[in-house]
């Protein structure tokens, strides 16, 4: 055998040898610590419970149940938004729908051990903070996918058709509270809480959920699909603004919901006059479509110091969360780069999560008899009379004509899962009960599954085809 080969080979066989040596002296050794071991004694076991043995406790059972109901979550959300978008609808809502099957209301009813098993009550306090820090990250998307300029153009119509699309639901909202209050809430909760979450909660329309929608019917091109788009974002942040102040006051007195609502307009000043220039800034400094670590870092970090000040002044951290997004140039590398980052693991991995946790809390059993559903059907029938009948008046008025008024208002009616965010927040603070809590989310979810068939039904496809997009919105005259 040639020399080479050879020391190969005497190579190969010493450093094995070496290795096998190695291992059995570290067995050896071990054995050696642990005889030695054996002989020593240590003090008693004192029971001391502390935040880090509660996280810890069973530690290996509860990753392994909060990873299994991730992944069923996820994998069934998949599956109903698939089928949900094969009949035209929003998959969103699908994925909603599948929480609210892996809750009490299914799963729970027809097996509860495997409820059980699957989402024990261990579960759902992490499971929750996974839904919101979700939902934080989520509504930063939300604004930065806020186009500002879509706000200059026709200021008159966009500005009085949006705000009337909330103005008479929340008027309808907080009179319909009259009936709802002695029936469905406690004394625990005072009236002025209860009525102005129930008209908020009638006030929302889902800008996300209308923008997938728009896209799916080939509108987001046309006049009608571009002005819903205005009024929506600008009733979003109308409608944030209104949550603020609602969450103000319920975690306050009046004195302290002044207070928040002087702090409230102070960070929104703050945000628009000191934060906004300084991300146009960076925005302006990325060069190419990859922005730098620095600037992806000093914009998740003031995501973060967003969301807290909102929390710290007492409005919820959603609110600061799509604030910051709002004011970062929806059109720059930064902003583009954050979202095609971020958006497949919130939307895949933690709004299912989200979901989930809504599901828990959703209990259609709660609606028991004739009665509740009744009532659930006034609240659907309520919502949609506010928020269809709003727009729609208020949009003839600015002079479109009916059907197109009428389409506008059936694209405003769409709350999907920023109804669900806002009723999540009202159960969390108390101020709606489980009952009222499932008859609210059921009434997101039948008007966000009828906007497409209503659609079709008062304004046909042909019609809005026709309406090419132009660079400027015009209503027809009157």
């Amino acid at each position: 055998m040639p020399p080479g080969p050879l020391r190969r080979q005497h190579r190969f066989a010493a450093t094995t040898i070496l290795y096998a040596l190695m291992i059995i002296a570290a067995v050896a050794a071990f054995l050696a610590v642990r005889r030695i071991g054996g002989t020593l004694e240590a003090p008693a076991a004192v029971a001391v419970t502390s935040a880090a043995d509660a996280a810890r406790g069973g530690s290996t059972s509860l990753l392994w149940h909060l990873l299994l109901a991730l992944a069923t979550v996820v994998i069934l959300g998949r599956i109903v938004g698939a089928l949900f978008r094969r009949i035209g609808q929003p998959p969103v809502i699908g994925e909603v729908v599948a929480g609210i099957l892996l809750g009490p209301s299914l799963l729970g009813h027809v097996a509860p051990d495997a409820y059980a098993y699957l989402l024990p009550s261990d579960v759902a306090p992490f499971l929750g903070m996974l839904a919101q820090l979700g939902v934080i990250i989520y509504m930063f998307l939300v604004g930065l996918e806020l186009n500002g300029d879509m706000l200059r153009g026709q200021l008159r119509v966009t500005l009085t058709t949006s705000h009337a699309s909330i103005a008479l639901p929340f008027v309808l909202g907080s009179a319909f509270a009259l009936y709802l209050y002695p029936r469905f809430s406690t004394t625990a909760v005072p009236f002025t809480h209860f009525a102005l979450f129930l008209g908020v909660a009638m006030s929302i329309t889902a800008f996300p959920v209308l923008a997938r929608i728009l896209s799916d019917q080939q509108m987001t091109g046309t006049r009608l699909g571009q002005l819903s788009l205005t009024c929506a974002a600008i009733g979003d942040v109308t409608a944030w603004c209104l949550l603020a102040f609602a969450v103000g006051v319920v975690n306050g007195s009046a004195r302290d919901a002044v207070l928040v609502g002087v702090f409230t307009v102070a960070f929104i000043t703050l945000m628009f006059l000191v934060v906004k220039p300084r991300f146009e800034r960076l925005a302006a400094a990325t060069h190419g479509e990859h922005p730098t670590q620095r600037a992806v870092g000093i914009t998740l970090v003031s995501l973060l110091l967003a969301a807290l000040a909102t929390e710290a002044i007492g409005v919820h951290a959603i609110f600061g969360a799509f604030l910051l997004g709002a004011v970062i140039p929806h059109d720059s590398p930064l902003a583009r780069s954050l979202h095609k980052g971020i958006v497949d693991l919130v939307t895949i991995l933690f709004m299912p999560a989200f979901f989930a946790f809504t599901g828990m809390r959703t209990e259609i059993g709660l609606l028991s008899g004739r009665y509740e559903w009744l009532v659930c059907g006034a609240i659907i029938a309520v919502a949609v009379a506010g928020k269809f009948g709003g727009t729609t008046v208020a949009a003839r008025l600015n002079g479109l004509d009916w059907r197109q008024s009428m389409g506008l208002g059936t694209l405003m009616n769409t709350r999907g899962l920023m109804e669900v965010i806002v009723l999540n927040v009202g159960l969390d603070l108390g101020v709606i009960s489980p009952t009222l809590f499932t008859m609210l989310v059921l009434m997101a979810i039948v008007t966000t599954l009828m906007t497409i068939p209503l659609l079709h039904l008062v304004l046909p496809s042909a019609e809005w085809k026709r309406d090419a997009v132009a660079p400027e919105l015009k209503p027809r005259p009157t």
